[in-house]
């Protein structure tokens, strides 16, 4: 029998999207739907042939006028009562698992849509993150899916239950580049990546990062919080959906600790300084444990970033060679892809 895909993605920065906007170019010859909300940004990435069911967000709004956060339920992050966006969005939800199948859904990443497609009999395939997950609302998530997909290496796995190590398939790390060009490179040229879903990355460190490190010239990608600072050592691009010529030129990137910068950072075997930010169940901080003994890779926390000799810092770095050895994968991206459509074969037929 013929079935579906879907992918459900979080609405949390880009990282979500950009991931299975990557899988889903593998995954020819199937309809495939995404779900989600705040997703109009990104839609003009996507291919044609795609559909999109746009929901409404989860979060109280003014109308919301009986809203309140309920007792405490310890089967699931996020439950609050009276919500207008969530009983649409669980609605829209259902009638599509109900027109849609038969189906297999990728979730990437919540708990309670893992747990509501499972309700409506929904067979799930559950992205994993890194970052402390050995919480109730995961395990159950975890344990209702068919298994567990990891776009990252064993090597680097966060540390897990047995059962949840041997649910997963580790396809290896992936990232919308290919391998950089290091001939382009330029001494002392930095690339500062700016990310979506809060960092410390600003203009106030900028301005600091300038003078401290005033023998280096500045890339910046991305949106800045705060007034720029005009410097001649500082040139801006803004968001850049293809961001690649600009690394390519720089020896060194400074960034956050997210998933696909990592991942992009390692396709690009870039000497790395990773900025782990505040995100739920600590999925930066891990990551960027997990990268931290790598050659040319080196971890600021961000109180710590007004406190470093830059110029020191940066010179220091320039002269250690990277390796991001077995991080990537070249299959990541078709084994994955491959994977989602065994579940549908076992199951369908």
């Amino acid at each position: 029998m013929e079935f579906n895909l879907a992918f459900y993605v979080h609405h949390h920065g880009a990282g979500h999207f950009t991931r299975t906007a990557q899988i889903i170019t593998r995954l020819s010859g199937f309809n495939i739907t995404l779900l989600g909300s705040n997703l109009k940004p990104f839609v003009h990435l996507l291919p044609a042939n795609i559909d999109v069911i746009h929901l409404p967000m989860d979060t109280p709004e003014d109308h919301d006028l009986y809203f309140q956060d309920g007792n405490t339920v310890d089967a699931l992050h996020y439950a609050p009562l009276n919500v207008k966006g969530i009983s649409d969005r669980v609605a829209m939800m259902t009638e599509f698992f109900r027109s849609a199948w038969p189906l297999v859904l990728v979730v990437d990443v919540s708990v309670e849509v893992t747990l509501l497609a499972r309700l409506a009999g929904i067979p799930t395939i559950v992205m994993r993150q890194h970052g402390l997950r050995d919480d109730l609302p995961h395990l159950m998530a975890y344990q209702s899916a068919e298994y567990l997909l990891a776009p990252f290496s064993a090597s680097i796995s966060p540390v897990s239950a047995k059962w949840i190590e041997e649910k997963t398939i580790f396809v290896g790390g992936f990232s919308r580049f290919s391998e950089g060009d290091s001939n382009n490179e330029m001494e002392r040229h930095v690339a500062v990546i700016v990310g979506s879903g809060g960092t410390s990355i600003n203009a106030a460190f900028l301005k600091f990062l300038v003078i401290s490190g005033s023998d280096f010239y500045f890339h910046i990608i991305g949106k800045i919080e705060g007034k720029q600072i005009e410097h001649a050592h500082i040139k801006y691009y803004g968001h850049l959906d293809e961001p690649k010529a600009v690394l390519d030129q720089c020896r060194i990137i400074i960034g956050n600790a997210g998933h696909n910068t990592v991942m992009e950072m390692a396709s690009l075997n870039k000497r790395f300084i990773g900025i782990p930010e505040s995100r739920p169940f600590e999925e930066q901080v891990d990551k960027a444990s997990a990268i931290s003994s790598f050659p040319g890779v080196r971890i600021f926390l961000p109180e710590s970033l007004y406190h470093t000799d830059w110029n020191h810092m940066l010179t220091e770095m320039e002269d250690t060679a990277p390796s991001w050895k077995d991080v990537i994968a070249e299959s990541a991206l078709e084994d994955a892809a491959n994977a989602i459509i065994a579940v549908g074969k076992r199951l369908y037929g």
